[in-house]
């Protein structure tokens, strides 16, 4: 079975110091987290930006700085730059104002969804429009995928030459609003990819153990972190450290090895 990729989302758009007091809000906070968790295993880092009020932002700055840490560090680590729709202004100029940076993937919504406060809105325009600038760039989309129907929209784009396969998915499973994180789900899911394509699963908050566990067995790949659970078990907060050293844990009980950085690059294709 192919070796497993483990993503971080180390900080997202929710997470406060109020909610869990060790989120990574600046670039060198994230940094730090991301240092410690790559040495456990972390070959991706799935990254968002925090404006000066800790508030979610876009801005291509926010971003470039967490990038020059991450090379001041001299991190072999993947970077991926969220595009999602919580950073600010919902518009193509906004979410892709950062994908001119040196990362080598972006996340990508193909289609709609709901929050649970929220809508994680994309329209067909902006979608478009993202991808035709993460391919200007040389970067790898991953389509973060909340619904079945992001799969579907993502299989038109690939008929249509909009998306370049193989693809790349991200299974979200568990936000309150979108697709429920179940194992049966998450079978449908795969099931329904476009064939050759890679995936990674994470399950939201009390679904993140089942569905890092099924991805694990499945022969995928998984994401997890502060971004996807505040808590380690109930009433237990977690660290990204903790949640990291889990995921380990589990892939060496049921046989999967770590993919390194550069053996993710080629698992990817980047």
């Amino acid at each position: 079975m192919e070796k497993l990729i483990i993503t971080l989302a180390c900080t997202g758009n929710v997470p406060t110091k109020e909610l869990n007091k060790t989120t990574p809000i600046t670039p060198e906070e994230i940094v730090a987290d991301l240092k410690e968790c790559c040495e456990l295993g972390v070959s991706i880092a799935h990254l968002h930006a925090r404006d000066e009020d800790q508030q979610p932002t876009h801005s291509r700055d926010q971003y470039k700085a967490i990038l020059d840490e991450i090379k001041n560090q001299k991190l072999n680590v993947i970077t991926q730059l969220s595009t999602g729709a919580r950073g600010g202004e919902n518009t193509a100029e906004s979410r892709g104002q950062m994908l001119d940076l040196d990362c080598e993937m972006g996340s990508l919504a193909t289609g709609s969804s709901n929050f649970p406060t929220s809508v994680n809105a994309n329209s067909p325009q902006l979608v478009e429009a993202l991808v035709k600038k993460m391919y200007t760039n040389q970067i790898k989309p991953e389509i973060e995928a909340f619904d079945l129907a992001m799969i579907s929209n993502a299989k038109r784009m690939l008929k249509k030459g909009k998306l370049k396969g193989p693809l790349h998915f991200n299974l979200v499973m568990g936000v309150p609003g979108s697709i429920e994180g179940s194992c049966r789900n998450l079978m449908f899911m795969v099931e329904s990819l476009p064939e050759n394509s890679t995936w990674s699963v994470c399950g939201i908050g009390p679904t993140q153990i089942p569905m890092i566990t099924m991805g694990i067995l499945l022969g995928g790949h998984i994401r997890t972190g502060l971004e996807d659970t505040l808590h380690y078990t109930k009433g237990v907060a977690a660290t990204n450290k903790m949640l990291v050293e889990r995921v380990v844990r589990l892939a060496k009980e049921l046989g999967r090895e770590i993919a390194t950085p550069d053996e993710a690059r080629k698992i990817l294709g980047l």
